[in-house]
């Protein structure tokens, strides 16, 4: 097998993908099932100690493939770009719309600690003493409490899936002693699957960790990478803040020029350029103004 080559003489760091076995045969019986999902999340467990990966990236990208989903239980057809472009090209305090609100909630969700007032926050018309309640669920394995979770929330409202996932998704990761979310579930269930109750949707659920896990895993192998090239860069920046502004582009999916309120616009517009001349971010849109940039 060939060795991997490095990256601006750095050597890549290799991400265990999830082993084979995991995702062969998801057919099977709820027993089987289970054992499969319990496995994902002790992989995953190994791949978010990994020393280089950026985490608060990883989550943030995984919500907006989470957000992208969620929008669509409503028949809507955003996609990533749309959504991208509904949260940061509107000015603070405006309404994005909403897709835009759903990708709020999700990046809301997953950039910091899980704790009930973080969530309050993020889950409009869940109650505090209702997120706490779910957060305290016991018995079962973690997936189990999140599939209990799932079902509780959609029994009273079955249109709020997005509310629903978030603390469902919050629920796996506190069962876990995780400290942040990370987007699982609503990466792959179906809206077929948020209509099951019981049984049924408790196996869509383990079915679900390791499918939303068949996404994850190799995102970290790629951010991995990523990182990579953009920390080797630094030492060829010369803008002041330059530091700063790659510690951002670490931890957010995507940043405007604007976003980088500690450098003035021509000089945060000519670092996102050179920073795209040099291969460490790309820009998004494809436009002439009003540009995104990413790892």
């Amino acid at each position: 097998m060939r060795k991997p080559r490095a990256v601006l003489g750095i050597e890549p760091i290799s991400i265990p993908p999830l082993p084979g076995w995991i995702g062969f045969n998801l057919a099977e019986n709820a027993e089987m099932a289970a054992f499969r999902a319990g496995a994902t999340l002790a992989h995953l467990g190994t791949v978010g100690a990994a020393k280089d990966l950026p985490l608060a990236l990883w989550r943030d990208q995984l919500a907006l493939r989470a957000a992208e989903a969620c929008v669509g239980f409503s028949g809507r057809r955003e996609g990533q770009g749309a959504l991208r472009d509904a949260v940061h090209m509107t000015r603070a305090g405006d309404d994005p719309g909403p897709a835009g609100r759903v990708l709020r909630q999700w990046s809301l969700a997953v950039a910091r600690p899980i704790t009930v007032g973080h969530l309050a926050k993020a889950l409009e018309g869940l109650s505090p003493e209702r997120i706490g309640m779910c957060l305290d669920a016991t018995g079962g394995t973690p997936v189990e409490r999140a599939a209990n979770v799932l079902e509780a929330v959609l029994e009273g409202n079955p249109r709020a899936e997005t509310e629903a996932l978030i603390l469902a998704d919050a629920v796996l990761a506190v069962s876990m002693r995780q400290t942040h979310i990370l987007p699982l579930l609503a990466l792959a269930l179906k809206p077929r699957d948020l209509r099951l109750r019981g049984e049924k949707l408790r196996l869509a659920c383990h079915r679900a960790v390791v499918l939303g896990a068949g996404q994850a895993v190799p995102l970290a192998a790629e951010l991995v990478r990523a990182a990579a090239r953009l920390r080797a860069v630094v030492p060829k920046l010369r803008a002041r803040g330059a530091a700063r502004a790659v510690d951002l582009f670490l931890s957010r999916d995507v940043l405007a020029p604007s976003a980088l309120d500690f450098m003035s616009d021509r000089a945060a517009r000519r670092l996102c350029e050179r920073l795209v001349e040099l291969g460490a971010i790309r820009e998004l849109t494809g436009r002439d103004t009003f540009r995104l940039y990413g790892v």
